[in-house]
């Protein structure tokens, strides 16, 4: 289950993802005005009735079946005291309110793949001058390996690693919302409290959770931790990176 809560604050104007008011209901086709202004109030013409009960008396029982008063609906609020049909706004009981829906689990997973591969094929050929795989055939042993990694030309490519795919990451959604396998797929990032496209600072969060250990330590473990936390976590669908930044994953309109 999710314990995050949306943070309060008012999104900025100028973003084309931001929840979107709910529009006034127009008039029916079948309202007795229709187009026309409605009459104008004041006593009918040849002044006021006169005052007392109807003729006869008042209809036992209360008024008479039928009366168009009887089912007649309260009054609504007033338009924006509820902005973007949530219960009580910004951090009320459904956040989601206004935003188009949470993103398919399996197409996040293709997206997902689509980008590694964007940054994935141009390091495996920066990688040549580096010797980063003259290891996987030279027969070292383990500790060799890792020897490798943490010093000299190993070390320098996992930097450049390290800054491909987080600053990939964190540049797209900054900028758009989108990384290129997202815009494929036609999802996009959005901000949990308001729909708006995250910030620089929630963009970078975001990305540093979602690849740094997987670029450290735990290339299979962490995909899969992310990839479950998403299946199973409700009702926002968040991995651990989505969490951190108070982000969720939803759909573009089409």
């Amino acid at each position: 289950m999710s314990n995050d809560q949306p943070t309060p604050g008012q999104p900025p104007e100028d973003d084309p993802f931001l929840k979107k008011p709910q529009e006034p209901t127009p008039p029916s086709a079948g309202s007795p005005y229709g187009s026309e202004p409605p009459p104008p109030e004041g006593p009918p013409p040849g002044g006021p009735p006169p005052e007392g009960p109807p003729p006869g008396g008042p209809p036992p029982g209360g008024p008479p079946p039928g009366s168009p008063y009887d089912n007649a609906p309260p009054p609504p609020p007033p338009y924006g005291s509820q902005p973007y049909g949530g219960a009580g706004g910004y951090g009320g009981a459904d956040p989601l309110a206004g935003m188009p829906p949470l993103a398919d689990s399996g197409k996040r997973i293709l997206a997902r793949i689509v980008d590694w591969l964007i940054v994935a094929i141009p390091l495996a050929i920066i990688g040549i001058p580096f010797n980063v795989y003259d290891r996987a055939t030279d027969g070292d042993d383990f500790g060799d390996t890792i020897t490798a990694t943490s010093t000299g030309t190993g070390l320098v490519f996992q930097l450049i690693t390290i800054v491909a795919f987080v600053g990939y990451d964190t540049l797209m959604v900054a900028k758009a919302g989108q990384t290129l396998g997202k815009k494929w797929m036609k999802l996009r990032v959005a901000m949990l409290n308001d729909g708006s496209t995250p910030q620089m600072s929630a963009s970078l969060i975001r990305a540093i959770v979602l690849w740094l250990p997987a670029l450290i330590c735990c290339a299979c473990l962490w995909p899969l931790l992310l990839l479950i936390l998403i299946l199973v976590d409700k009702p926002y669908k968040q991995g651990l990176h989505d969490k951190a930044a108070k982000t969720v994953v939803v759909t573009v309109p089409q």
